[in-house]
């Protein structure tokens, strides 16, 4: 049987899941505060099958170049390095949220390949419903964002 999950419980997940997986394949450390300015790209992905959400995480160009740098030994690291380290990022943090979503709720669900770009970006067709905003270790900031589809309620499969 699903079960339903307050926005706080989820708001909790989403957290918790954010500092370990940021901490484990990368080395960086978040901290709760923040908001991105200056140069900005925007990682996201949908959700399908269970909820149809969207999930984004905008962050300065410089934490998304230090999370490659941690997931890739030598140093320097070209513009598509940081953009292809920062979708694997996202998908093992998706996998992880997922997974820990399916545990409280028996909700499965499946996300689609995540998007990179520049600046501020949401999926189309969707409004935020809750932020949480980071610094890193070093100063940089980040803000990941649940949004749900414009006029449609989250609803879990029978």
């Amino acid at each position: 049987m699903n079960q339903a999950m307050s926005q706080e419980r989820m708001e909790q997940i989403f957290d918790q899941v954010t500092r370990e997986v940021t901490q484990r394949t990368a080395g960086v450390c978040l901290h709760g505060g923040g908001s991105p300015s200056g140069e900005l790209c925007t990682v996201y992905t949908t959700f399908q099958k269970g909820c149809w959400v969207g999930l984004s995480m905008c962050a300065e160009r410089s934490l998304f170049a230090r999370l490659a740098q941690g997931m890739l030994p030598g140093g320097q690291v070209s513009e598509r390095d940081v953009e292809d380290f920062t979708k694997e990022y996202f998908n093992v943090l998706c996998g992880r949220i997922i997974s820990e979503m399916y545990l409280e709720t028996k909700a499965a669900s499946r996300f689609e390949q995540p998007v990179f770009c520049v600046g501020r970006r949401v999926p189309q067709g969707h409004q935020e419903h809750f932020s949480l905003r980071y610094t890193s270790d070093c100063a940089e900031s980040a803000e990941l964002v649940y949004q749900m589809r414009d006029s449609a309620a989250c609803t879990l499969p029978r």
